[in-house]
């Protein structure tokens, strides 16, 4: 497409040729004649002078490289809007794939795509412009709304709810049985029944493999917007809040509360029965055994006010010559009588 097309697309003011035709995004550093490319970051910016893009995306105030610019405000956000205007998206052909298995008791929107062998069961309600891609399964009494995206060997379990706007990335498993067993002192275990169910609000999306128990009464909830990624495990009545981001790996234990636009980095883990107020971050690796106060920052384990985690990660490369002096004096003041080599 021609540039200038580009900038229209993502309103960004063209400083060259606007007929120059792009036919791809890429890196500066494989970056063709025939390429759009950006930089929001600082530290690349000394690659620009060495890159072969025909065009690039910059913010105010840096230099463009001799060839075209896209200026925007927002360098990262003008990338992301250029994303949108290359994307090729693959989905079904419109209608249910012969080899696709649909209960006459289910109701199904207009607009749907359903994929080769995609499982639908009985009292299924899916609404309307909804893609379903190849595996799917959807048990007995799913609710699904408009214009949802459900990708390959996505598993919804009896009663879930899904609202409009919602995309489950590969392999999602929601409302499957939460952990819930009680261990007898003589030996034996007794498992409960999960009865409760998972509603999914509005917008969200969820990465692959992501696993989302049903609650074993009640329901776990994720609120609208929230975005998880790929690998999250949200145990049973658990409820995240509207517009939080999950990383990887993170895992919820039974009945934690994430509030509204809280960020949890990558493998953070929550003890049970907790609440992380609206606005926390977490920062990557972090083990939270206790509530977390609205706004606050904290890491380690356990989780403290970020500033004291970086004091303690940093005073424990000093430990050992620490615990040398401390020895040393011990020993002076044995000597002296002052004191006791145990003191």
């Amino acid at each position: 497409m021609k540039l200038g097309d580009v900038a229209n697309a993502i309103g960004a003011t063209v400083e060259g040729d606007a007929a120059l035709e792009v036919d791809d995004l890429q890196p500066l550093e494989s970056a063709g004649p025939r390429s759009l490319s950006f930089v929001s970051n600082p530290r690349y910016i000394p690659q620009l002078r060495d890159t072969r893009a025909g065009a690039v995306i910059l913010g105010p105030d840096v230099e463009g490289p001799g060839c075209a610019v896209l200026r925007v405000p927002n360098a990262y956000l003008g990338f992301a809007q250029a994303l949108a205007v290359f994307a090729r998206p693959v989905v079904p052909p419109l209608g249910v794939d012969a080899s696709a298995r649909v209960d006459p008791a289910a109701t199904i929107g207009d607009g749907a795509r359903i994929g080769a062998q995609v499982s639908i069961a009985a009292g299924v309600r899916i609404g309307r412009n909804c893609t379903l891609f190849p595996g799917v399964v959807v048990y007995p009494d799913v609710t699904i709304g408009d214009d949802c995206v459900l990708h390959a060997n996505v598993v919804l379990r009896e009663r879930v709810r899904i609202g409009n706007r919602v995309v489950l990335g590969s392999g999602v498993a929601v409302g499957g049985d939460g952990f819930g067993f009680l261990p007898f002192p003589g030996g034996g275990v007794f498992k409960l029944q999960q009865i409760g169910t998972v509603e999914i609000a509005d917008d969200v999306e969820v990465g692959a493999n992501t696993t989302i128990d049903r609650a074993t009464i009640g329901v776990t909830r994720i609120e609208r917007g929230a975005k998880l990624d790929n690998l999250v495990m949200v145990a049973h009545g658990c409820t995240v809040g509207e517009e939080a981001l999950l990383a990887a790996q993170v895992g919820l234990a039974g009945s934690t509360t994430i509030g509204a636009r809280v960020q949890l980095g990558g493998q953070v883990g929550t003890a049970g029965h907790l609440t992380v107020g609206e606005g926390a971050r977490v920062a990557a690796q972090s083990g939270v055994p206790n509530d977390v106060a609205a706004g606050a920052t904290v890491g380690g384990y356990p989780a403290m006010d970020a500033a004291l985690w970086r004091r303690v990660s940093a005073a424990i490369h000093r430990l050992p010559d620490l615990l040398r002096r401390v020895r040393r004096l011990e020993r002076r003041l044995g000597t002296t009588g002052s004191g006791t080599g145990d003191e």
